[in-house]
């Protein structure tokens, strides 16, 4: 062994992540993540009413925005066994949907790409050339010589100001980069092309929820009325509006995103052999067009997949003793049962080390990672760390032979020329999150096309008033809510008793896949992608490390979240 890269924080992310690499020579022999953030959030909602749960569960972040109201909402309705209207499931699809495309485009121009495109390289492109090579990929109508050459000039007033603004921080020249300038000029292009795009698809989530970021929403439907012939429903227009972002969605994808990743990924084809680590693959499934006690009616199907065998998909059971449950060996909490137990959410502990004050605090210069390293949990299915997010859905929705997601992997692995062994990669997972916006984003249109048969026919309803009086409810009950969250599986588990949260845990996808190791030592997704196959050209610009960490798409403030144990006071500016 000789050193220990450190990079801290791991920027262009949501959220703190400290990422160690002990090094054998250029290669990374043990990786440790740790999220540097005090976790407390599920004892803020204690004592509360649960349908309010939402609106501070959706707090927990601004990135994913909706996913956390959705997955409680559902968890109260399961704890009551409460129905939604079918229209409601529908809009609730339709927003989750916009939540990826919007979140997968972002994620892939505006903090992934980066890690591939060497931005200052695109001074030495020729804007002609550049047109020719956006041109051969799509007919994408912004891809003129001229328009090239204004954004080579804004670059070029960026460099020569001395101050790159958001690009300073690149390792920009690093021997890694292998885009020629054209390909470089292009993508940077498409970066600021998406940044329009996203201001206008956003308004989906305002129009069925009021609101962008936080949309409102409700236990039981969703608290848009449908009303074709008032304004302060949703009416005809609004509707219309709808359609014209789902199509404004769909080309962006098809014309620039789609053809972008394969572009770059051509010149990066060695990274499909780096980056995998575990081979385990959760999902809970998502996108119901009946209920969600029915998984047959959904897009995306549930299972978990063990050592890379696409023919055996395994059953998930949310509410089983056992089946799923969070350990602390490695990290900065207690259970009152010893560090080493694993417990079911329902019985979820949020206990911090030291009475819950303090705890291992930064600056450290080294994580002691034989002890407690990280306010993460370690989540595991049946004892097995896994992986969630868009590979583990793209291989759950080819291992079901869903001919959209099949098509769709072989057409991009055979123009990069890579088998199919290519997905369990770095650059495997970065395609799939481009491949599932695909396809989900072609499913937006048959939920849409449903929910206006639905209103022609004569069926408005967008919410069940039944369940909506606590005195009727049962004096305790427990549910789980669960949803496929842009970056992967997340869980919302909720104790109700006398009409009260009695506790509330929530698995995250970033808590699946940044965990440190468990009592047995095996390490978390992000921690084993490190290990498998990594060399580094530079300890001291670790690119290779952001390629693989920014391929899961992190949000540790997802994971991990911050309060005062005393006020519950989370943050406090003053104005002088």
């Amino acid at each position: 062994m000789t050193e220990r890269v450190v990079v801290d924080p791991i920027t262009r992310i949501e959220g703190h992540l400290r990422i160690e690499a002990q090094m054998d020579g250029e290669n990374i022999a043990q990786a440790y993540s740790s999220g540097t953030m005090v976790r407390g959030l599920e004892i803020i909602l204690r004592g509360r009413d649960p349908r309010d749960a939402w609106a501070f569960a959706q707090r927990i972040c601004g990135v994913c925005t909706l996913v956390h109201g959705i997955a409680s909402v559902r968890a109260v309705e399961a704890a009551l066994d409460y129905p939604v209207p079918v229209n409601a499931q529908l809009i609730r699809n339709l927003m989750i949907a916009a939540q990826y495309v919007h979140d997968h485009v972002m994620h892939f121009y505006h903090l992934h790409a980066l890690d591939w495109v060497d931005v200052v390289s695109a001074l030495k492109a020729d804007p002609k050339a550049t047109a020719e090579l956006a041109q051969s990929l799509s007919n994408w109508p912004r891809s003129s010589p001229g328009y090239f050459a204004d954004v080579q000039k804004r670059i070029q007033r960026f460099v020569e100001s001395g101050q790159l603004g958001i690009f300073a921080g690149g390792y920009w020249g690093h021997e890694a980069y292998r885009l020629p300038p054209e390909a470089n000029l292009m993508a940077v292009a498409h970066y600021l092309d998406a940044l329009a795009w996203q201001r206008d698809v956003a308004r989906l989530h305002a129009i069925f929820g009021g609101r962008n970021p936080h949309p409102n929403f409700v236990v039981g439907g969703v608290p848009s009325p449908i009303d074709l012939n008032s304004d302060s429903a949703i009416n005809s227009r609004k509707l219309s509006e709808v359609q014209g972002i789902i199509r404004t969605m769909q080309e962006f994808v098809d014309q620039v995103y789609v053809p972008d990743t394969l572009a770059i990924a051509s010149f990066y084809k060695d990274w499909g052999n780096r980056g995998e680590g575990l081979g385990n693959f959760l999902c809970y499934g998502d996108f119901p067009t009946t209920s969600m006690g029915d998984p047959s009616s959904f897009l995306i199907p549930p299972g978990v997949i063990l050592n890379r065998d696409l023919s055996t998909v395994h059953e998930v059971d949310l509410d089983a003793p056992g089946e799923i449950e969070e350990y602390v060996s490695h990290s900065w909490y207690e259970y009152s049962g010893g560090k080493d137990q694993g417990l079911h959410p329902y019985d979820g502990e949020t206990k911090l080390e030291y009475d819950g004050r303090g705890g291992p605090k930064p600056p450290y210069q080294q994580l002691n990672v034989e002890d407690g390293y990280s306010w993460l949990k370690s989540p595991r299915w049946k004892g097995h760390s896994v992986e969630v997010g868009p590979l583990a859905r793209v291989l759950r929705l080819y291992a079901a032979g869903h001919e959209p997601t099949k098509e769709l992997v072989h057409l991009a692995l055979s123009r990069l020329e890579l088998p199919v062994e290519a997905l369990f990669s770095t650059l495997g997972r970065t395609a799939a999150r481009t491949l599932e916006t695909k396809v989900i984003g072609d499913a937006m249109q048959g939920w849409y096309d449903q929910l206006i048969a639905n209103i022609k026919a004569g069926d408005t309803r967008t919410f069940n008033e039944t369940l909506w009086d606590p005195s009727t409810w049962p004096k305790k009950a427990q549910g789980a809510g669960y949803m496929e969250a842009p970056r992967g599986a997340l869980g919302h588990w909720i104790v109700i008793e006398n009409g009260k949260i009695a506790n509330y845990q929530a698995v995250v996808p970033s808590t699946w896949n940044a965990g440190p190791r468990d009592p047995q030592g095996v390490p978390g997704a992000y921690e084993a992608a490190l290990q498998h196959n990594h060399q580094l050209a530079n300890v001291h610009q670790p690119v290779e490390i952001l390629r693989t960490i920014h391929s899961f798409d992190p949000c540790i403030a997802c994971a991990v979240h911050l309060t005062d144990p005393d006020t519950g006071e989370q943050i406090q500016v003053k104005i002088t």
